[in-house]
């Protein structure tokens, strides 16, 4: 069977879960040092990030996510580490630009180079784009990335991401609670236009170095309360089914999302693929291990062979994390957000 034949097969997982969205991580480092992703005590000056050797090169990644579309993948998300700091990056989403049946190329991205490569990225194909920004005071938000990094210039990089031509630009703020919750309404005015998509995220317990603990989640619920009492806002009908946010919208206009993957979990309708700068295939954002698809690409295993070898993967899959999250889930081993980008 060669790979036009089997691109016909659309895997279920054990829950009728089908595969449509890859997430691709292009690298492990970051620039950063936020405490719920990459705290410094645990990725210091001695940490080993991959050698370059163990990290697939863009011609891997296309060759992957080619195959990963001829299993009913329709869009593919470029994550990290901080995937801006992956050299030539353009030329990967050009490459990946060219894979037929592939609908949507997106990235996230904590904002810190895009002054300089807003307009390369959306020259070379790129159209979605999504900004991590947990605040807008200067002060908590140098003390959260840990870098001394200003929010001026993450803001900078926005306007020329809205100048380049991406519109409506995502906004990501993860809320914990004691540290930046007093600056939901901030981020709401700053980001209502249509130009923005304002996203609150539930801290969650991915990973083992965050430290997480269920008192530090602010919740859905509450985030809803604080904004109303500011802002009148009213729910909107998903994009598409599986759409992790949950979408409201201003009345007077503007629309904001909120991912409560803690409080209100969405595991039954989860599409999202994993696969690691180095890599390796996760089923879910809270899982332990991955598979090793490298040691495929690396062999003389063909397309088809390796579209198997993922197929079989998918279809045993079972993951539900957040259904079942407790006491005991949350101590288990689990893969760094570093590694899965999210």
């Amino acid at each position: 069977m060669d790979l036009s034949e089997s691109s016909a097969l659309k895997p279920l997982d054990r829950l009728s879960r089908p595969m449509r969205d890859l997430r691709l991580s292009v690298t492990d480092r970051c620039n950063f040092r936020c405490s719920y992703c990459m705290p410094r005590e645990v990725f210091g000056p001695d940490h080993a990030f991959l050698p370059k050797s163990e990290i697939l090169s863009f011609e891997e990644l296309t060759r992957l996510s080619r195959i990963f579309v001829g299993l009913g993948v329709e869009k593919v998300r470029l994550t990290g580490g901080e995937p801006l700091l992956r050299r030539d990056l353009p030329v990967l989403i050009g490459q990946l630009s060219s894979i037929e049946g592939l609908r949507d190329i997106a990235l996230t991205t904590n904002g810190s180079a895009l002054v300089q490569l807003a307009k390369p990225l959306h020259e070379a194909g790129l159209r979605r784009l999504t900004v991590s920004l947990d605040a807008l005071d200067d002060g908590i938000f140098r003390a959260m990335n840990d870098v001394d990094f200003p929010v001026n210039r993450v803001l900078a990089g926005i306007d020329a991401a809205v100048e380049a031509g991406f519109a409506p630009v995502k906004i990501n703020m993860v809320v914990k609670r004691g540290v930046n919750e007093d600056q939901i309404i901030s981020m709401a005015r700053r980001f209502r236009g249509p130009q923005y998509i304002l996203r609150f995220i539930e801290y969650m317990d991915v990973g083992n170095s965050n430290g997480w603990r269920m008192d530090d989640v602010v919740s859905a619920r509450e985030i809803i309360s604080v904004l109303q009492n500011e802002f009148p806002v009213e729910p909107v009908a998903p994009n598409y089914a599986g759409e992790v946010a949950r979408r409201y919208r201003h009345r007077d206009g503007g629309e904001i999302g909120i991912i409560a993957s803690v409080t209100q979990p969405f595991c039954r309708g989860c599409t999202r693929a994993r696969v690691s700068a180095n890599g390796h295939f996760y089923t879910c954002l809270f899982a332990s291990k991955g598979h090793d698809l490298r040691a495929l690409l690396r062999s003389e295993m063909s397309d088809d062979d390796i579209s198997q070898s993922i197929c079989a993967i998918w279809q045993g899959r079972e993951d539900r994390y957040s259904e079942l999250r407790s006491a005991a889930t949350i101590t288990q081993p689990k893969a760094e957000m570093s590694v899965l980008g999210g």
